[in-house]
Parts: C-alpha cells; structure tokens; sequence
C-alpha cells in the first residue's frame, strides 16, 4: 500500500505541476498585447569586448580621484555587430575603485545617435552572466552532493517558484489585478508545488501544506490592516515612482506593498512549517502514546526556539539589505523618531514585523493541524490509501 500510495502522489503531483506551468504559460498576460513597455537595459545596449586599452590615468571629479581608462570595444551583438567604438570608463563619472575593465572582458554599453546622427557609444555596465553561471552550478552541485535527491527535487522546486513569480505573479500584477489575490496564491501554488516535490505526497506534507494556506492568509489580513493602520501608500520608493511614470500600467500601489509583503516571508515560512510538521511526526513515532495536549506542548518546544532564531535571521536581512541607507541615516544626524515616519522607513518596519507575525502564527497552527492528523489519520479509513504514508524514515 505504501509504494502504491507514493507513486500515485508522485504521479498526481508530477502530472498537476506540469498542467499548471503550461496554465501559467497560456494564461500569462502579455505586456506587448496590452501595449505596455519593457523594463531593463535601454534599447540600443549590447554586449561588447574590450580588446584595446587606448589611454589610462588619473582624474578628479568633486573631492575624488580615480582612475580612468579609454577603451577600445567591438560589439558582438546585433545590427552593429563587428564595429568598433572608443569609450570612457571612469572620466565622467564616480566608479568603484579597484574595479577596471581589462582587454578580453565583456562589457554592456548603449549605441545611440547624436545631434548631428553620429553613432556614439557609452559604457553602461559589466556583463556578469558567466561568473553568475559559475556560481549558479557551484551551488546546484552542492545541493545535490549534500541533500542528494531531495537536493535534486529542491532544485527543480526553486524553478517552479521562480516561474510562478515570472509567469504568474508579476504579469497578472502588471495587468491590473489585486495584488494582494494574486500574491496570495502565487504564493500558496509555489510553496505548495515545492513542499509536495520536495518531501512527496505524504501526511506530514498535507500538514505543512494547510498549514501554509492558512498562516498565508492571516498574513494577508493582518497586512493589510497595518498598512492601513499606518497609512502607508506605496509611493515611498523610487521604484513606485517608476511605476507611476510607465505608460498603459495600473498598479495599485498599497497592494503592492501587501503583495511584496507575503512574498518577503515565503522564504522563511515554508522551513518553519515543515519542520514543525516533521517534528510532531516524529515525537509521535518515539512515544505513540503521547496525547494531543502533550503532544503539541513537546513540538513546540522545538517551535518556540526555531521561530526565535527565525525572526531574527528575517529582521537582520532586511537590515542587510537596507544597511547603505541606514548608514546614510547615521551620517545625517536625523533624529530616529522622525526617521519612523518616512514612509520608505515605516514600509520596512511594517514589512519586517508582519512577516515576523505570520511567521509566529504558522508554528502553532502548523504543530495542531499535523497533531491532529498524525492522531486522528488511522480513523479516516480508505481515504489513508489516497493520502499516502506517514512521511520520513518511519512511513507505514
């Protein structure tokens, strides 16, 4: 019954992530049909090869010195392909230091037209896709030596996830719809999609899964009354500004910031659900005697410490990425209060304490529902069949 079970919720799983990537595919809006613009690179940037340094030195812009280069670039993309171009790095404007382009490299840079239609170039950027690459398989290596199969499944779970975001979430956002409906089961599909690939058609998955959904839609309540609470309105970044400024786009700016909320707290979430789901399976498997009540206090013991150390592995990436702007802050003498009430700030804060928040609330909900299920599955009969086994090393 086990195997039978197994490869028939390996199968259901594999034929109903399948069905739903081709959904996503056909159903995905176009921003071309919609006549919507395109966002990246300008139009006229191409990859290019320096293969000349034609002049280097020293030069001072405001109060500081840098090196600079001239360079000599042949374009290895489209309709000017084969032509060569004499660009600066570093006499207009502030670069990194120690940072300089080499003969061999591969740069971006942007082909345009001056007032009397010369074709000129500038440079624009490194081209980063090798070394990305590089490190991309580096980690797809590690994955499979450490975890194995399931390192295997993780990976192929990540690329779910990644085209639920590309194909799903951010067209249908693009499109008009409720941000927040949308974030919600975007972000339900992709956890769901990766939990049950990952760790297979089990009941302790089942129970991580309902747990999910559920912890997903508090968030989502409790979002959005705290951003109405605080009044944010989306507008306090640069990138809402962008937004606004794009042709033939309808973006409703607060579910936006509610949307990016859940998304922020996947990453967290679904480690939290399925350990606690593992945990109460396996304290049951070593005292099968244990009741609920005593049952739920043990696997929230582990719940308790994890969800602490969680928290506050949320709260210090949110400060990472954000650490040049608190340092501005520092530099600026600008009293912390005041600072709470910049939107941009506030938008932060809230994001961080409300994921943390729904974080909270998926451990105890997650420990009942698989107490209940690992106690209660033996009375449901011949659905147990359908369900598939326990989960872990000790399904029976």
């Amino acid at each position: 019954m086990k195997n039978n079970s197994s490869t028939l919720g390996y199968l259901f799983i594999t034929i109903t992530i399948t069905l739903g990537i081709i959904w996503l595919i056909l159903s995905r809006p176009t921003l071309e049909q919609n006549g919507q613009y395109t966002i990246g690179t300008a139009e006229g940037t191409v990859r290019a090869e320096v293969t000349e340094i034609l002049e280097e030195g020293d030069i001072t812009l405001g109060e500081t010195t840098q090196t600079y280069r001239i360079l000599r670039v042949k374009v290895l993309e489209g309709q000017w392909e084969g032509l060569e171009f004499d660009i600066d790095y570093g006499q207009r404007q502030v670069r990194p230091p120690g940072i300089l382009p080499e003969i061999g490299d591969e740069v971006l840079i942007t082909l345009g037209q001056d007032q009397n239609n010369v074709l000129t170039a500038y440079f624009t950027d490194f081209v980063r896709t090798r070394p990305v690459l590089i490190l991309l398989a580096t980690f797809a290596v590690f994955s499979v030596v450490i975890s194995g199969w399931k390192g295997i499944r993780g990976l192929i779970g990540m690329a779910i996830s990644l085209a639920v975001i590309i194909y799903y979430i951010l067209p249908n956002i693009l499109a008009g719809r409720d941000p927040v409906l949308i974030s919600i089961t975007g972000a339900f599909v992709l956890l769901a999609s990766t939990l049950y690939l990952v760790y297979g058609w089990t009941l302790k998955t089942h129970a991580a899964v309902l747990g999910t959904l559920i912890a997903l839609i508090l968030t989502g309540l409790m979002a959005d009354f705290f951003v109405n609470l605080t009044r944010l309105t989306g507008f306090g970044s640069e990138d809402a500004l962008f937004l606004l400024q794009a042709q033939n786009i309808q973006i409703n700016l607060r579910g936006l910031v509610l949307g990016g909320m859940l998304i922020g707290a996947l990453g967290v979430l679904d480690d939290l659900v399925i350990t606690q789901a593992s945990v109460v399976f396996e304290i049951h498997h070593t005292d099968p005697g244990l009741k609920f009540r005593w049952l739920f206090k043990r696997a929230m013991v582990v719940g308790q410490d994890h969800v602490a150390a969680t928290v506050n592995t949320l709260v210090l990436a949110y400060a990472g990425a954000a650490l040049p702007t608190l340092l501005l802050f520092s530099i600026s003498g600008t009293a912390f209060s005041q600072l709470l009430n910049l939107e941009f700030v506030t938008e932060e804060v809230v994001r961080t304490l409300v994921g943390s928040l729904g974080l909270f609330a998926s451990v105890p909900i997650t420990t009942a529902l698989a107490c209940w299920v690992v106690l209660k599955h033996h009375e449901w009969g011949a659905w147990v069949k359908w369900l598939g086994p326990e989960g872990g090393g000790h399904s029976h």
